[in-house]
């Protein structure tokens, strides 16, 4: 037996474990890429780099045996340093974004590739569902809402961006029209933990705060200074925007819980009791002006708000929207009140007021025109569509279904699962910082399995062939080429079917990037 002592704790092992095994057996995880349970030693990535302070030297521990007597650090500066640094190198090769740019424009981050996905697929209810995530008024602002995440879409360039909002808005309108009333959806929250929250204005952001607060099982009454509901968006035209639409879809937002208190034009005083009543209030009206006299503290456009909190001067009292910052777009507003909601929830959870986290996000800029039939093999060549009817009565069936059908597929398929995303984000990794020239071209290819196979997004770990070749495929994945022109790929360019025959679902959930992927994920 071995001894070996890692951050300062003993451990005997069997001659032959490596660094990272005898690590496992105390507990303490070091992180990896590469590592493949009952494969080779094989040591490519070097996010497992550890150091040993008999020599000061930097190991891999994935394939690194333990030497009897070793003295193993695995978290001091010097290894998070270098972690993060390898993380750099695998990102300045790395062609792929995390999120499709579309999401990433927009002020509420809603997942647009999966809606267009569901909607292409005809599964409106679930698309609904994902809109209502992110957005609690899809039908208003797929009618007024100046779609910056169309600016972003990659499709611009060909024929014309994807129809974004006029998709939202059709697959709102489907679900309005078959269930007028929102059922009760809310986290059933033990009655000790539950909070109550007084939001002034019921506008879009105050609308908003009040929809995502209540989802979280927490109480919310809205006071209002008018007789209607919407704040500004009772202002767009009837042609823009129908009344009818407007209605429905607050009323839907209300749901069952959601209490709304019209006629209150708050003064101090009010506003004094809302803050002993309840235990958060949020300022959410659009005449901010108003509120100078409350004692908040005030700014040139607005309430100063602590950034990413939304705190302002008062404790306990939060502002959103137009009341901290003037803006005509409404999704902006409804973003804060989606964010504050989040922030919000914790804070009565455990008593610590923090920002939300932003994830890592890959980037890989602009296509290049010589990419576009790449893009399109995931998707149709029709034109952007307009509805016939108008914007106002929006997408029949089929035209959404077409319309949807444009998108690119610019999201990773494996966003919500990827090492390379989740360690770039804990490490704090820099994509550009080892970049130079000219990046690599995107590529994908399909195979009959439902599989596709981005080789730019490969960061050579080495997996898919140790597993093919475990497997016995006939011709599996192999590195192909010499040092930094390698690449993993089928030999003798063969289909990607042929490499794959029996092992496609083991490769595909061992890849840590969206390298390789089943298609319809």
């Amino acid at each position: 037996m071995l001894k070996v002592k890692i951050n300062n704790r003993e451990i005997e092992v069997d001659e032959g474990t490596t660094i990272l095994e005898a690590a496992g057996k105390l507990g303490i995880t070091i992180p990896t890429m590469c590592h493949l349970e009952g494969g080779e030693k094989f040591a490519s990535c070097m996010i497992c780099l550890v150091k040993d302070m008999g020599n000061g030297r930097l190991v891999p521990s994935c394939s690194m045996p333990v030497i009897d007597g070793m003295d193993i650090v695995t978290d001091d500066a010097e290894c998070h340093e270098a972690r993060k640094a390898a993380l750099e190198l695998l990102l300045s090769e790395h062609v792929g974004d995390c999120e499709a740019p579309c999401q990433g424009l927009c002020p509420a981050h809603m997942d647009i590739p999966m809606m267009n996905r569901l909607i292409a697929s005809g599964d409106f209810d679930k698309a609904i569902e994902v809109i209502r995530r992110d957005i609690p008024i899809p039908a208003i602002l797929g009618r007024i809402c100046p779609a910056p995440c169309e600016a972003g879409c990659r499709r611009k360039e060909m024929d014309g961006s994807v129809s974004i909002c006029l998709l939202k808005g059709f697959a709102a309108d489907r679900q309005l029209a078959k269930e007028p009333k929102r059922a009760t959806a809310r986290i059933d929250l033990d009655p000790a933990k539950r909070k109550k929250v007084a939001i002034i204005g019921a506008g879009p952001a105050g609308l908003s705060a009040a929809y995502f607060i209540d989802l979280r099982g927490h109480s919310v009454d809205i006071f209002e200074k008018t007789l209607e509901t919407g704040g500004a968006m009772r202002g767009i035209s009837e042609e823009k925007l129908p009344r009818e639409v407007l209605d429905r879809e607050i009323e839907y937002l209300l749901g069952e819980n959601i209490r709304i208190n019209h006629g209150y034009d708050v003064n101090k005083r009010i506003f004094d009791q809302l803050r002993d009543d309840y235990d958060a209030v949020v300022v959410a009206n659009g005449g901010w002006q108003d509120t100078g006299a409350w004692g908040m503290k005030m700014g040139k456009s607005g309430v100063e708000v602590e950034p990413g909190t939304y705190l302002t001067s008062l404790e306990n009292v939060f502002a959103i929207g137009n009341a901290i910052r003037a803006s005509k777009v409404s999704v902006r507003s409804v973003a804060h009140g989606k964010e504050l909601a989040a922030v919000l929830d914790r804070y009565f959870l455990s008593g610590v007021l923090e920002r939300n986290e932003e994830r890592f996000n890959s980037k890989f800029g602009k296509l290049v025109e010589e990419e576009y039939d790449e893009y399109l093999k995931d998707s149709i060549p029709e034109p952007r569509i307009e509805p016939l009817e108008g914007k106002a009565a929006g997408f029949t069936v089929e035209e959404a279904i077409i319309e949807a059908k444009r998108c690119l597929r610019c999201d990773c398929r494996k966003a919500d699962n990827c090492l390379l995303r989740d360690l770039s984000g804990e490490y704090g990794a820099q994509q550009k910082r080892f970049s130079f020239g000219d990046r690599r071209m995107v590529t994908r290819k399909f195979g009959n399995q439902n599989i596709v196979f981005e080789e730019n997004k490969c960061i050579r770990c080495g997996k898919c062939v140790q597993i093919t070749k475990q497997e016995k495929e006939k011709f599996g994945f192999t590195f192909v080429g010499r040092g930094f022109d390698v690449k993993v790929g089928v030999p003798f360019d063969e289909k990607l079917d042929s490499a794959l025959r029996k092992t496609a679902i083991k490769v595909i959930r061992n890849c840590p990037v969206g390298a390789l992927a089943f298609a319809s994920e």
